[in-house]
């Protein structure tokens, strides 16, 4: 059996930077894999597939010209979604062949095949060559997650499909229903009714993306509907089921739909099964979530995991943090390190939105004093270029203090356009700090310049209205 410092079990952007943080300290690392390529979801399934898409979609349904040119472009019926993928099939192997050369660089030993827990120190890993083990001090489980399946829901990956499968859709279906409008369910409904599908998005709960500000929400509820979604809130589904070329879905309030396919965006779940957790004492949570610290040590001190494994936000930025936070305190490097309490996250829909921080809601619930400062994209020449009329930038900030509490935006580049608020919020720097700014003439970042104005002016409304 041979030994290491630290056995990594998952390639994905936790399992990634957990092998190349351990290595990066001296340590003699080996990374488990037992898909056929490195990368998890992030590179194979989910995050560089479904953006790569959205901008093919994008681009072929001249969207992004449409507020500026006025013109629309048509797509040849019969396209299935990989015949729209040529660029992700270059993007993904440029990834994976940088991913394979950082491993190796590093002398990181990789393992083909699935791993599960023989004790604390030990891992089985099977693989097309045979069973072997391999022993280790540290041991990072970073399996990711998997689209979570309802029992009662029939998938067939024909008909009704999940995150993972949607992209093997044979053709662009005429009319889709998403089931969950979380912010996979969001963005996918943007990227087929792009195509040109007739999308219906139905969400159980009367809200939608409940971590969003309620105002970014209703303005990108009203973009949905613009580019041709239908929205329906507390919609709740009491069966669906595949007829011949069909899908159909019943409503708890007895109504009934018909359409070309269905994509289920109900949730994930965490990649634990055959892991053999529960044979060395990891406890896990709801949907097999692994339970962690703060310093994402896991009921048993020598196993950590990190990513979307333990659950929300389970983002790849926040995942990469997580393993070198992990690995960090593991080889006692920085028992106090910590990941960044400024966490920025993006849904891209169309139109894009972001956010970090406090949103005005969460200030409301928790009776925190704020005010609000809003610059809109139609009043920046930026925007007016680009033909952006509906994006907004949106200061929260506090009125005793004047810190950056949140800031949220929803247009184009949004998810760019937030690492500024980030920093300020970082650095606890004051509302002034976006006054003080000189931004490039034209750009959409001058829009911080607006929406802090805003705010300083009703800042000092209100203290002239108080007696």
């Amino acid at each position: 059996m041979d030994s290491y410092d630290v056995v990594v079990i998952g390639s994905g952007p936790a399992g990634e930077k957990g092998a190349e943080q351990a290595a990066q300290f001296g340590k003699r690392v080996a990374l488990i894999e037992r898909a056929e390529h490195l990368g998890g979801a992030g590179i194979n399934t989910g995050t560089v597939p479904s953006k790569t898409l959205r901008e093919t979609a994008l681009y072929f349904s001249g969207l992004q010209q449409r507020g500026l040119y006025g013109i629309d472009y048509s797509l040849r019926a019969g396209l299935s979604v990989r015949e729209l993928m040529h660029r992700e099939h270059a993007v993904v192997a440029a990834e994976r062949r940088m991913l394979s050369s950082n491993i190796r660089n590093l002398n990181v030993t990789l393992h083909n095949g699935s791993a599960s827990l023989e004790d604390r120190h030990v891992v089985n890993i099977v693989g097309s060559r045979g069973a072997s083990q391999v022993g280790g001090d540290i041991i990072l489980i970073a399996t990711g997650s998997s689209p979570f399946r309802p029992p009662e829901i029939p998938f067939d990956n024909r008909l009704i499909h999940d995150s993972d499968t949607v992209l093997d859709m044979k053709s662009i279906p005429r009319s889709l229903v998403i089931v969950g409008a979380g912010a996979v369910g969001v963005e996918y409904a943007c990227i087929f009714a792009a195509l040109d599908a007739e999308v219906t998005l139905l969400e159980e709960h009367d809200h939608i993306m409940p971590f969003v500000d309620s105002e970014i929400v209703q303005r990108l509820i009203h973009q949905l509907k613009t580019i041709g979604v239908r929205v329906t809130l507390k919609g709740r589904v009491t069966g669906i089921r595949s007829e011949d070329a069909h899908v159909g879905l019943d409503m708890e309030d007895g109504s009934t739909g018909i359409f070309d396919m269905a994509l289920i965006t109900v949730g994930r779940r965490s990649n634990v099964e055959g892991l053999g957790l529960e044979r060395v004492g990891v406890k896990t949570g709801e949907r097999g979530r692994i339970e962690v610290n703060e310093h994402f040590q896991t009921t048993v001190p020598n196993i950590y995991a990190a990513g979307d494994v333990i659950g929300f936000p389970a983002l790849a930025a926040t995942s990469v943090e997580q393993a070198r936070v992990a690995m960090t305190h593991a080889v006692g490097r920085g028992p106090d390190e910590r990941v960044s309490p400024v966490l920025p996250l993006a849904v891209y829909a169309i139109p894009e939105i972001s956010m970090v921080g406090l949103t005005e809601d969460e200030c409301r619930r928790r009776n925190i004093r704020y005010v609000v400062g809003r610059g809109q994209y139609k009043d920046n020449p930026r925007g007016q270029i680009i033909g952006d009329m509906s994006g907004m930038i949106k200061l929260v900030f506090s009125p005793t203090d004047r810190r950056l509490l949140g800031a949220h935006i929803i247009g184009e580049l949004a998810a760019e356009l937030i690492h500024i608020a980030a920093h300020v919020m970082i650095s606890g720097q004051t509302i002034e700090a976006f006054t003080r700014a000189v931004y490039n003439y034209p750009t959409l970042a001058d829009v911080y310049k607006a929406a802090a104005y805003d705010g300083l002016q009703r800042l000092e409304r209100d203290e002239a209205s108080r007696p």
